[in-house]
């Protein structure tokens, strides 16, 4: 993988390489959301909706795994392309190396952390008195499985810029077959409840970072010695510049989380429904719109060694390829996924257990109302993703912070104060249309400079 001529990167079939790398790579980011799913699904069924509801408490730590894996995962492997692709191998080393000891680094300190400030956290996090004990005993738990997780979220954004996105999609497939198998076995079985739960989830990533970090000591394409792991300017601060913007996205999605579960706390207290309902379904909707949201990632997970490799070599016509042919297969699964979401929302609610009548209205317009214009979120984070890509970092943050950050959260604050508990559903999609307006004039602007500076 040395050249634009050799390298099939530069060669081959876009759509043979879109299959050959974002298939795995969605498979990968879906098996990896079934975490969330089983575990939400067992414990609906054995605790409840206060189980339910502690998962939700206990998802912004999730998605700061996630965010810092993508750090160091998407950028490691955005310059690791993009050094291979203008043939300097001995940057494309200093990269991979740097990604891995970031990711490591990252793991241990937010696991230290999570065991300091536990409760403070879960109580920030939105739990009422009813729901802390439950999502103490999760997270107490899940929280010592943090390195793992982040080592194989991000390391799996390395294994697939090496070429081998197939192992990366079976490291996570592992992981998640060994989860749901225990999960039952544990909560219903050994009678653990909670606890079953979260020593099943970390089990799971346990095995899957294992085989993760198994690879990545043998890289095909370079070698990578351990000196190459130490902190070095050189190199981590590149990977933050072209990680920051998936970092970022994740953050927000935190925030947000956080934001929205304290408002549906507060709201949901003073109307009909109280807190812990629209807490529980929130919780639902989260996971499910998790494994939709997880193809679009995977998507734009598997883009990024094509267009960074492309952008490295000059060759522009390819890079507008892949990103329109990622565009429109986003935006047809999508279109499936809001049929789905409109169509049949209280069958899918039902799957987590049952509730009162009051508990599935509530649900079913939280479904319909939230995630509206599902078949147009995947426009931003394909676009964010592109501008990482192809290192310009500043555009794919500034996309990535509109719909969670400049749009959403302000909604979610401000809708409320003359909409009720209503305004936390009609936020989503309000933000969700005026990010898709914007990525979408970033990226034809950035077509024309393209179009310039790269012909052929």
């Amino acid at each position: 993988m040395e050249n634009k001529n050799t390298n099939p990167l530069g060669t081959e079939k876009i759509r043979s390489l879109l299959m050959k790398f974002a298939i795995p790579s969605i498979i990968a980011m879906l098996v990896s959301s079934l975490y969330n799913i089983v575990d939400q699904f067992f414990i609906g069924r054995s605790v409840g909706m206060l189980g339910n509801a502690a998962t939700n408490v206990a998802f912004p730590l999730t998605i700061t795994c996630t965010a810092l894996a993508l750090l160091c995962g998407i950028g490691g492997a955005a310059n690791f392309n993009l050094a291979m692709g203008r043939k300097e191998k001995e940057k494309a080393v200093s990269f991979a190396g740097g990604a891995i000891g970031m990711m490591l680094l990252a793991g241990v300190v937010l696991t230290i952390v999570v065991t300091l400030f536990l409760k403070p956290m879960m109580l920030a996090f939105g739990a009422t008195d009813n729901v802390l004990d439950y999502a103490l005993t999760y997270t107490g738990i899940t929280s010592l499985g943090f390195p793992f997780l982040i080592v194989t979220t991000g390391g799996s954004n390395l294994i697939r810029a090496d070429g081998s996105p197939k192992y990366s999609m079976i490291c996570t497939l592992a992981g998640a077959i060994i989860n749901t198998i225990l999960d039952p076995l544990f909560i219903f079985t050994f009678d653990m409840g909670m606890a079953g739960a979260a020593w099943a989830t970390i089990i799971g990533q346990v095995v899957s970072g294992i085989m993760v970090l198994g690879y990545l000591a043998k890289f095909k394409t370079v070698h990578i010695p351990l000196k190459a792991l130490l902190p070095s300017k050189a190199s981590w601060l590149p990977i933050l510049t072209l990680g920051i913007a998936p970092f970022f996205n994740q953050m927000a999605m935190m925030i947000v989380q956080i934001v929205m579960n304290n408002t549906l706390t507060y709201y949901g207290g003073q109307s009909s429904y109280g807190s812990e309902i629209p807490m529980a379904c929130a919780g639902i909707i989260s996971k499910v719109g998790m494994i939709f949201f997880a193809i679009v990632i995977g998507i734009s997970q598997g883009i990024q060694p094509i267009i960074s490799f492309n952008y490295g070599a000059g060759n522009g016509k390819r890079v507008k390829e892949t990103y329109k042919k990622a565009l429109t297969a986003a935006i047809l699964i999508s279109t499936a996924a809001f049929l789905l979401f409109q169509i049949f929302p209280r069958e899918i609610i039902s799957i987590f257990g049952s509730g009162s009548e009051e508990y599935f209205t509530f649900a079913e317009k939280f479904f319909r109302i939230y995630l509206f214009f599902t078949f147009i979120n995947g426009i931003q984070p394909i676009t964010a993703n592109t501008f990482t890509s192809i290192g310009k970092s500043g555009k794919g943050v500034f996309l990535s912070l509109t719909r969670q950050i400049i749009f959403l959260l302000p909604l979610l604050i401000i809708l409320p104060i003359f909409m009720g508990i209503d305004g936390v559903m009609y936020s989503a999609p309000v933000a969700d249309g005026i990010a898709a307006v914007f990525s979408a004039w970033f990226m034809w602007k950035e077509f024309k400079i393209i179009d310039k500076q790269m012909p052929n």
